[in-house]
């Protein structure tokens, strides 16, 4: 489908039990860089038997609305930025067209996927709960790589503009080698996470799912290599918990 203003392409499956009057939950989950919606149809198919709504988009310049410059480590930050702007036009598209429950939308990406959903949760949003991996909160660890542009960082970077940050259940999952973006990144934003939800009840709707034993995956990033269903797994636990009971 294509969804907003911009025409995202998305991915969507509706379990079967949502019928016209039921109103299931959604995640709203973005890719990332250099591959597609389409590429992990085993995390989808957990949602989807469990009753969840999936709506999958193409990041700007990927899968449908391919552009090599976009695909470049460069263009990084440029692809987050641009995404973050079309999130809410793809919900409200979405509301329109699926039987989803307003009250129950989750969202969430990997890499600079994850990027895009962290940045738009430091914004005014309704979102009942998120969940990322392989990304940060925190893009200072990311200065020495081709992907940095100081211009964007100084004004999207998360770790920096809390201030508008509503606490919600938050979950993390990272690679303890993972060698394109740093997990010390990801546990310093979630710490931060941590002093902000004041006490124990608050803090303990912050997960990070960190795996501390070398995946196979590339480059410990993406997939977790041969941990990649324990980490799906761990996912939808998380969103069982927050979307369903």
């Amino acid at each position: 489908m294509k969804l907003g203003a911009t025409r995202v392409p998305a991915l969507l499956a509706v379990p079967e039990t949502a019928g016209p009057q039921d109103r299931a939950p959604a995640v709203l989950w973005m890719h990332g860089r250099t591959v597609s919606k389409e590429i992990d149809p085993g995390r989808y198919l957990r949602w989807l038997r469990a009753g969840i709504v999936t709506c999958a988009v193409d990041l700007p310049g990927h899968g449908e609305r391919f552009e090599e410059s976009l695909q470049r480590q460069e263009s990084t930050l440029e692809v987050v930025e641009r995404m973050v702007e079309e999130i809410d036009g793809v919900v409200a598209a979405l509301e329109e067209i699926a039987p989803i429950d307003p009250a129950r939308i989750a969202i969430g990406g990997m890499s600079a996927g994850g990027m895009a959903a962290i940045v738009r949760l430091c914004r005014e949003h309704r979102f009942a709960c998120a969940s990322v991996e392989a990304t940060t909160g925190s893009w200072r660890w990311q200065s020495h790589r081709p992907m940095w542009d100081a211009e964007r960082a100084t004004r999207l970077n998360p770790i920096e503009h809390l201030g508008g940050w509503r606490d919600i259940p938050f979950q993390a999952l990272h690679a303890l080698h993972d060698e394109w973006v740093a997990a010390e990144g990801q546990r310093e934003f979630l710490d931060a996470l941590r002093r902000r939800a004041g006490g124990p009840d608050g803090a303990s709707r912050i997960e990070f799912v960190l795996f501390e034993e070398r995946t196979g995956a590339p480059f410990e990033h993406a997939g977790f290599g041969r941990l990649s269903a324990v980490a799906k797994d761990a996912q939808l636990r998380w969103f069982r918990r927050w979307l369903l009971e």
